[in-house]
């Protein structure tokens, strides 16, 4: 048997409390002028039909709609998956509503554009970066203020907000020299990956300061497994290098289990090993890995800060850009005794 589903009108509502269908209107109404009387018996009459109002009247009359898009891709990164829990919890505490989005691809929103033309929402938020001039201008001719991670290109709709990833990567350079290490290697990200790209970019120049030009690069996806894989690859094609940077701490954690399982190395006593984004699982006694920390939290309140600007003022900014300090935190990952080549004037970053 078909169900056919009908959803209580405040038409029934109204007269089952016995008031005008305005009155019903104004009881949900912050701000209408209604008896504390006539209030109550709607209530219970919506109470008594399952009613709730519809947001489709208001969206059609004020254009707003209190829904906010939130765009995410897998949330087998821990860093993501808890920006996605960061950036519900502040949404929810300014009224607003999230629309759940999915993207095909961990690295950019940029797929999902002309579907987020078709929904009215306020706004659009997410922690991962829109990469192509043509997705900004996608994003623009839709005005609907976006706010995202670790993007490069930024317009009137859209602004960012990124960590410090060169000032991170350049901290990482100096820890490595600092703990004897001579050759280095970098295990990126995507390819298209602005963070990533900053990342090596601030990498190579602490390297460079020390009078280092070599760095060995490989790709792994931002992904466990791209670690591990990355590890066995750079082992295949020559020595290991001395020291390893990896773009996130997934990809640190799969190259440490690839280094000690498959190659029979030791952390930190042959390979030094650090990551970016400090994750709870970084800190794990398995893995006590040294980390550049994205501050999720610091991140989504800048974020959210610019949103509210540019909604409640219902103006368009030049395109905001953001960076959020990035501190290392040393942890046993890179920490050697003085023999094997610790720098006594090295301070400790945890």
């Amino acid at each position: 048997m078909t169900i056919k589903r009908r959803y209580p009108s405040s038409t029934e509502v109204a007269r089952l409390a016995g008031v005008s269908q305005s009155a019903v209107s104004r009881a949900y109404s912050t701000g209408k002028s209604v008896s504390e009387e006539t209030r109550r018996k709607v209530f219970e009459a919506a109470a008594t039909l399952g009613y709730s109002p519809s947001f489709i009247p208001r969206i059609l009359l004020k254009h707003r709609s209190n829904l906010v898009a939130m765009v995410i891709g897998g949330t087998g990164n821990p860093f993501y998956a808890l920006a996605i829990e960061k950036f519900t919890k502040a949404l929810q505490a300014t009224g607003h509503q999230v629309l759940l989005v999915q993207a095909d691809t961990d690295h950019s929103l940029d797929g999902v554009v002309p579907m987020l033309a078709s929904y009215r929402v306020d706004a659009i938020v997410s922690a991962l970066p829109v990469l192509t001039n043509e997705a900004a201008m996608a994003l623009g001719r839709i005005k609907i203020p976006t706010i995202s991670f670790n993007t490069a290109i930024k317009n009137p709709w859209i602004s960012s907000v990124c960590t410090d990833n060169v000032g991170g990567a350049t901290a990482v350079a100096d820890l490595f020299v600092a703990r004897g290490a001579k050759t280095f290697g970098f295990v990126a990200g995507s390819p298209d990956s602005y963070a990533s790209a900053e990342r090596l970019r601030g990498f190579r120049a602490g390297l460079r300061r020390h009078g280092f030009r070599g760095i060995r690069v490989t790709a792994g996806d931002f992904q466990y497994r791209g670690g591990y894989d990355a590890m066995l690859q750079l082992a295949a094609n020559g020595p290991l290098p001395e020291a390893i940077f990896c773009a996130n701490d997934l990809m640190a954690i799969g190259a440490i289990d690839a280094l000690r399982q498959n190659l029979g190395r030791r952390i930190p006593d042959d390979v030094l090993v650090a990551g970016f984004d400090d994750v709870p699982e970084a800190s794990w006694a398995a893995y006590d890995l040294t980390s550049v920390v994205q501050d999720g939290q610091a991140m989504v309140d800048a974020a959210m800060s610019i949103l509210n600007d540019m909604m409640s003022a219902n103006t368009l900014t030049e395109g905001i850009l953001c960076i959020i300090p990035g501190p290392l935190v040393e942890r046993s990952s890179t920490r050697r005794s003085a023999s094997q080549g610790l720098h006594p004037m090295m301070p400790s970053h945890r």
